[in-house]
Protein backbone atom coordinates (compact mmCIF):
# COMPACT_ATOMS: atom_id res chain seq x y z
CA UNK A 1 0.00 0.00 0.00
CA UNK A 2 2.97 2.15 0.57
CA UNK A 3 4.53 1.79 -2.75
CA UNK A 4 1.37 1.86 -4.04
CA UNK A 5 0.47 5.64 -2.50
CA UNK A 6 4.02 6.87 -3.32
CA UNK A 7 3.34 6.00 -7.42
CA UNK A 8 0.26 7.68 -7.13
CA UNK A 9 2.17 11.14 -5.35
CA UNK A 10 4.49 11.33 -8.00
CA UNK A 11 2.22 10.57 -11.02
CA UNK A 12 -0.12 13.52 -8.84
CA UNK A 13 2.91 15.82 -8.98
CA UNK A 14 3.70 14.90 -12.89
CA UNK A 15 0.57 15.71 -13.53
CA UNK A 16 0.25 19.17 -12.17
CA UNK A 17 3.25 20.23 -13.53
CA UNK A 18 2.60 19.13 -17.14
CA UNK A 19 -0.61 20.58 -16.84
CA UNK A 20 0.17 24.03 -15.60
CA UNK A 21 3.18 24.06 -18.26
CA UNK A 22 0.84 23.95 -20.97
CA UNK A 23 -2.06 25.93 -19.21
CA UNK A 24 1.04 28.66 -19.15
CA UNK A 25 1.68 28.45 -22.81
CA UNK A 26 -1.91 28.57 -23.56
CA UNK A 27 -2.08 32.10 -21.70
CA UNK A 28 0.06 34.03 -24.29
CA UNK A 29 -2.31 32.62 -27.16
CA UNK A 30 -5.37 34.78 -25.31
CA UNK A 31 -5.93 37.80 -27.53
CA UNK A 32 -4.98 41.09 -26.12
CA UNK A 33 -2.15 42.86 -24.11
CA UNK A 34 -2.44 42.75 -20.18
CA UNK A 35 -0.05 45.87 -19.97
CA UNK A 36 -2.40 47.93 -22.52
CA UNK A 37 -5.74 46.67 -20.83
CA UNK A 38 -4.59 47.24 -17.16
CA UNK A 39 -2.93 50.47 -18.19
CA UNK A 40 -5.66 52.18 -20.68
CA UNK A 41 -5.30 53.76 -23.78
CA UNK A 42 -3.74 57.04 -22.01
CA UNK A 43 -0.54 55.35 -20.55
CA UNK A 44 2.86 56.76 -21.39
CA UNK A 45 5.41 54.54 -23.21
CA UNK A 46 7.43 54.60 -19.73
CA UNK A 47 4.60 53.11 -17.87
CA UNK A 48 4.14 50.49 -20.01
CA UNK A 49 7.79 49.71 -20.26
CA UNK A 50 7.65 49.48 -16.35
CA UNK A 51 4.51 47.37 -16.02
CA UNK A 52 6.35 44.47 -18.63
CA UNK A 53 9.57 44.29 -16.67
CA UNK A 54 7.84 44.01 -13.18
CA UNK A 55 5.08 41.06 -14.96
CA UNK A 56 8.34 39.77 -16.42
CA UNK A 57 6.82 39.71 -19.92
CA UNK A 58 9.92 41.32 -21.41
CA UNK A 59 11.89 38.10 -20.65
CA UNK A 60 11.87 34.70 -23.11
CA UNK A 61 9.00 32.22 -22.21
CA UNK A 62 11.01 29.25 -20.87
CA UNK A 63 12.61 31.62 -18.59
CA UNK A 64 9.03 33.10 -17.45
CA UNK A 65 8.02 29.15 -17.20
CA UNK A 66 11.46 28.91 -14.77
CA UNK A 67 10.45 31.26 -12.88
CA UNK A 68 6.71 30.57 -12.29
CA UNK A 69 7.97 27.12 -11.24
CA UNK A 70 10.18 28.40 -8.44
CA UNK A 71 8.08 31.10 -7.61
CA UNK A 72 5.05 28.52 -7.28
CA UNK A 73 7.38 26.21 -4.86
CA UNK A 74 7.72 29.15 -2.29
CA UNK A 75 3.91 29.77 -2.48
CA UNK A 76 4.73 32.98 -4.66
CA UNK A 77 1.89 33.32 -7.83
CA UNK A 78 2.94 36.81 -8.96
CA UNK A 79 0.95 39.86 -7.86
CA UNK A 80 -2.63 41.25 -9.26
CA UNK A 81 -2.23 42.78 -12.52
CA UNK A 82 -4.93 45.86 -10.94
CA UNK A 83 -4.41 45.73 -7.40
CA UNK A 84 -1.03 44.27 -6.69
CA UNK A 85 -2.22 42.15 -4.22
CA UNK A 86 -0.92 38.24 -3.81
CA UNK A 87 -2.35 36.09 -6.00
CA UNK A 88 -2.82 33.48 -3.87
CA UNK A 89 -4.15 35.49 -1.21
CA UNK A 90 -6.83 36.44 -3.85
CA UNK A 91 -7.09 32.82 -4.59
CA UNK A 92 -7.46 31.43 -0.81
CA UNK A 93 -10.30 34.37 -0.78
CA UNK A 94 -12.56 32.58 -3.31
CA UNK A 95 -11.88 28.87 -2.64
CA UNK A 96 -13.38 28.38 0.63
CA UNK A 97 -16.61 29.08 -1.41
CA UNK A 98 -15.81 26.78 -4.43
CA UNK A 99 -14.89 23.86 -1.76
CA UNK A 100 -18.06 24.43 0.08
CA UNK A 101 -20.72 24.53 -3.35
CA UNK A 102 -18.59 21.68 -4.30
CA UNK A 103 -19.08 19.97 -1.30
CA UNK A 104 -22.65 20.72 -1.14
CA UNK A 105 -22.82 19.35 -4.91
CA UNK A 106 -21.91 16.41 -4.20
CA UNK A 107 -22.82 15.89 -0.58
CA UNK A 108 -27.25 15.77 -1.54
CA UNK A 109 -27.05 13.64 -4.90
CA UNK A 110 -25.02 11.18 -3.13
CA UNK A 111 -27.63 11.07 -0.13
CA UNK A 112 -30.20 10.31 -2.36
CA UNK A 113 -28.94 7.81 -4.98
CA UNK A 114 -27.86 5.51 -2.84
CA UNK A 115 -31.29 3.85 -1.60
CA UNK A 116 -33.05 5.35 -4.75
CA UNK A 117 -30.47 3.01 -6.59
CA UNK A 118 -30.17 0.21 -4.14
CA UNK A 119 -34.68 0.62 -4.02
CA UNK A 120 -34.28 0.16 -8.25
CA UNK A 121 -31.75 -2.93 -7.93
CA UNK A 122 -33.72 -4.69 -5.27
CA UNK A 123 -36.87 -5.13 -7.55
CA UNK A 124 -35.48 -4.87 -10.97
CA UNK A 125 -38.88 -4.15 -13.58
CA UNK A 126 -40.77 -2.35 -11.16
CA UNK A 127 -42.70 0.51 -10.68
CA UNK A 128 -39.89 2.05 -8.37
CA UNK A 129 -37.04 0.95 -10.82
CA UNK A 130 -39.07 2.62 -14.15
CA UNK A 131 -39.36 5.86 -12.15
CA UNK A 132 -36.23 5.96 -10.95
CA UNK A 133 -34.95 5.29 -14.40
CA UNK A 134 -36.90 8.23 -16.38
CA UNK A 135 -36.15 10.35 -13.57
CA UNK A 136 -32.27 9.39 -13.90
CA UNK A 137 -32.13 10.39 -17.53
CA UNK A 138 -34.25 13.38 -16.68
CA UNK A 139 -32.21 15.16 -14.72
CA UNK A 140 -28.84 14.10 -16.40
CA UNK A 141 -30.68 15.98 -19.42
CA UNK A 142 -30.69 19.06 -17.73
CA UNK A 143 -27.60 21.56 -18.84
CA UNK A 144 -26.53 22.97 -15.05
CA UNK A 145 -26.85 26.54 -16.13
CA UNK A 146 -30.82 25.87 -17.41
CA UNK A 147 -31.05 24.58 -13.55
CA UNK A 148 -29.79 27.34 -12.21
CA UNK A 149 -32.10 29.78 -14.05
CA UNK A 150 -34.81 28.40 -13.28
CA UNK A 151 -34.27 27.57 -9.58
CA UNK A 152 -33.27 31.54 -9.54
CA UNK A 153 -36.84 32.46 -11.37
CA UNK A 154 -39.03 29.45 -9.62
CA UNK A 155 -37.93 29.66 -5.91
CA UNK A 156 -36.01 33.37 -5.63
CA UNK A 157 -38.23 35.74 -7.73
CA UNK A 158 -41.60 33.95 -7.33
CA UNK A 159 -41.89 32.27 -4.60
CA UNK A 160 -39.53 33.99 -2.80
CA UNK A 161 -38.59 31.45 -0.32
CA UNK A 162 -34.28 31.65 -0.70
CA UNK A 163 -32.25 34.43 -1.73
CA UNK A 164 -31.40 35.04 -5.46
CA UNK A 165 -27.38 36.39 -5.00
CA UNK A 166 -24.43 36.76 -2.95
CA UNK A 167 -23.35 34.27 -0.18
CA UNK A 168 -24.94 35.80 2.85
CA UNK A 169 -24.42 37.93 5.70
CA UNK A 170 -20.47 37.28 6.90
CA UNK A 171 -20.30 35.03 9.85
CA UNK A 172 -23.44 34.00 9.61
CA UNK A 173 -23.58 30.13 9.20
CA UNK A 174 -27.44 29.95 8.83
CA UNK A 175 -27.81 32.82 6.34
CA UNK A 176 -24.60 30.87 4.21
CA UNK A 177 -26.34 27.67 3.81
CA UNK A 178 -29.28 29.19 3.18
CA UNK A 179 -27.66 31.25 0.33
CA UNK A 180 -25.50 27.61 -0.79
CA UNK A 181 -29.36 25.75 -1.14
CA UNK A 182 -30.23 27.08 -4.84
CA UNK A 183 -26.44 26.64 -6.49
CA UNK A 184 -25.89 23.45 -4.60
CA UNK A 185 -29.24 22.06 -6.24
CA UNK A 186 -28.29 23.55 -9.90
CA UNK A 187 -24.55 22.07 -10.42
CA UNK A 188 -25.58 18.44 -8.27
CA UNK A 189 -29.10 17.47 -9.99
CA UNK A 190 -27.21 16.27 -13.04
CA UNK A 191 -24.91 14.09 -10.41
CA UNK A 192 -28.62 12.83 -8.97
CA UNK A 193 -29.03 10.99 -12.03
CA UNK A 194 -25.55 9.75 -12.73
CA UNK A 195 -24.97 7.77 -9.01
CA UNK A 196 -28.43 6.54 -9.25
CA UNK A 197 -27.61 4.85 -12.79
CA UNK A 198 -24.21 3.82 -11.57
CA UNK A 199 -25.64 1.78 -8.12
CA UNK A 200 -28.44 0.28 -9.78
CA UNK A 201 -25.89 -1.22 -12.23
CA UNK A 202 -23.49 -2.02 -9.79
CA UNK A 203 -25.71 -3.54 -7.33
CA UNK A 204 -27.80 -5.60 -9.81
CA UNK A 205 -24.11 -6.60 -11.02
CA UNK A 206 -23.16 -7.97 -7.18
CA UNK A 207 -26.37 -9.10 -5.92
CA UNK A 208 -25.95 -11.80 -8.51
CA UNK A 209 -22.74 -12.78 -7.43
CA UNK A 210 -21.94 -16.41 -6.23
CA UNK A 211 -20.91 -14.95 -2.25
CA UNK A 212 -24.36 -13.06 -2.60
CA UNK A 213 -26.30 -16.53 -3.29
CA UNK A 214 -24.25 -18.52 -0.63
CA UNK A 215 -25.29 -15.92 2.32
CA UNK A 216 -28.64 -16.22 1.34
CA UNK A 217 -28.62 -19.64 1.38
CA UNK A 218 -27.24 -19.59 4.98
CA UNK A 219 -30.40 -17.67 5.46
CA UNK A 220 -28.56 -14.10 6.59
CA UNK A 221 -31.32 -10.85 6.01
CA UNK A 222 -31.94 -9.46 2.81
CA UNK A 223 -31.21 -6.02 4.67
CA UNK A 224 -27.83 -7.52 5.85
CA UNK A 225 -26.96 -8.29 2.82
CA UNK A 226 -27.97 -5.34 0.84
CA UNK A 227 -26.31 -2.96 3.05
CA UNK A 228 -23.72 -5.03 5.23
CA UNK A 229 -21.87 -6.67 2.28
CA UNK A 230 -23.31 -5.96 -1.62
CA UNK A 231 -23.58 -1.60 -0.82
CA UNK A 232 -19.85 -2.08 0.34
CA UNK A 233 -18.89 -2.85 -3.06
CA UNK A 234 -21.22 -1.98 -5.10
CA UNK A 235 -20.22 1.88 -4.38
CA UNK A 236 -16.77 1.63 -5.58
CA UNK A 237 -17.72 2.85 -8.96
CA UNK A 238 -19.57 5.81 -7.16
CA UNK A 239 -16.19 6.41 -5.57
CA UNK A 240 -14.09 6.32 -8.37
CA UNK A 241 -16.82 8.59 -10.58
CA UNK A 242 -16.61 11.15 -7.56
CA UNK A 243 -12.76 12.47 -9.08
CA UNK A 244 -14.54 12.87 -12.51
CA UNK A 245 -17.12 14.34 -11.03
CA UNK A 246 -15.57 17.09 -9.19
CA UNK A 247 -13.76 18.44 -12.10
CA UNK A 248 -16.98 18.30 -14.04
CA UNK A 249 -18.97 20.37 -10.83
CA UNK A 250 -15.99 22.41 -11.20
CA UNK A 251 -16.80 23.59 -14.77
CA UNK A 252 -20.43 23.87 -13.74
CA UNK A 253 -19.83 25.85 -10.27
CA UNK A 254 -18.65 28.90 -13.38
CA UNK A 255 -22.45 29.11 -14.39
CA UNK A 256 -23.66 28.80 -10.41
CA UNK A 257 -21.47 31.71 -9.51
CA UNK A 258 -22.26 33.77 -11.96
CA UNK A 259 -25.67 33.34 -12.06
CA UNK A 260 -26.28 33.85 -8.45
CA UNK A 261 -23.17 35.89 -8.31
CA UNK A 262 -21.14 33.69 -5.56
CA UNK A 263 -17.55 34.39 -5.01
CA UNK A 264 -15.44 31.35 -6.20
CA UNK A 265 -12.60 30.26 -8.30
CA UNK A 266 -14.95 29.82 -11.29
CA UNK A 267 -15.89 33.50 -11.21
CA UNK A 268 -12.48 34.67 -10.51
CA UNK A 269 -10.49 33.08 -13.44
CA UNK A 270 -13.94 33.94 -15.77
CA UNK A 271 -13.30 37.79 -14.81
CA UNK A 272 -9.71 37.20 -15.31
CA UNK A 273 -9.34 36.16 -18.28
CA UNK A 274 -12.06 39.32 -19.74
CA UNK A 275 -9.35 41.48 -17.67
CA UNK A 276 -5.99 40.13 -19.44
CA UNK A 277 -4.83 39.56 -15.55
CA UNK A 278 -2.78 36.94 -16.32
CA UNK A 279 -0.98 36.12 -12.93
CA UNK A 280 -4.84 35.97 -11.39
CA UNK A 281 -5.88 33.54 -14.49
CA UNK A 282 -2.44 31.13 -13.85
CA UNK A 283 -2.42 31.12 -9.87
CA UNK A 284 -6.35 30.30 -9.66
CA UNK A 285 -6.30 27.46 -12.29
CA UNK A 286 -2.77 26.22 -10.79
CA UNK A 287 -4.63 25.63 -7.50
CA UNK A 288 -7.70 24.37 -9.40
CA UNK A 289 -5.89 21.57 -11.35
CA UNK A 290 -4.11 20.43 -8.09
CA UNK A 291 -7.31 20.70 -6.04
CA UNK A 292 -8.30 18.11 -9.10
CA UNK A 293 -5.68 16.00 -8.80
CA UNK A 294 -5.56 16.01 -4.97
CA UNK A 295 -9.06 14.67 -5.04
CA UNK A 296 -8.20 11.63 -7.61
CA UNK A 297 -5.17 10.79 -5.31
CA UNK A 298 -7.85 10.47 -2.76
CA UNK A 299 -10.11 8.80 -4.69
CA UNK A 300 -7.56 6.72 -5.97
CA UNK A 301 -6.40 5.69 -2.39
CA UNK A 302 -9.94 5.16 -0.89
CA UNK A 303 -10.33 3.08 -3.65
CA UNK A 304 -6.94 0.89 -3.07
CA UNK A 305 -8.35 0.36 0.28
CA UNK A 306 -11.83 -0.92 -0.50
CA UNK A 307 -10.04 -3.22 -3.65
CA UNK A 308 -6.98 -4.28 -3.17
CA UNK A 309 -6.46 -5.55 -6.06
CA UNK A 310 -6.36 -1.61 -7.30
CA UNK A 311 -3.31 -1.59 -6.15
CA UNK A 312 -1.27 -3.64 -9.05
CA UNK A 313 -2.05 -1.28 -11.04
CA UNK A 314 -0.64 2.17 -11.39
Amino acid sequence: MLAYILRRTLLSVGIVIVIATALFCAVFLIPGDPVSVALGPRATPEMQAALVQRLGLDQPIHIQLLNFFGNMLTGDLGKDVWSNRDVLDIVLEDLPHTLALLAAGLAWPLALALPLGCLAAVRPGSFADITVSILSVGVIALPSFVVAIILLIVFAVQLKWLPAIGVGSPGDLGSYLRHLILPALAVGLGWLGYFSRIIRASMLEVLNEDHIRTLRAYGVSESRIIFGYALKIAVQPVVAMIGIGVGTLLSGAVFAEIIFSRPGIGKLIYASVLNRNYPVVMGATVVSTALLVTVALIVDLVNAWLDPRSRERL
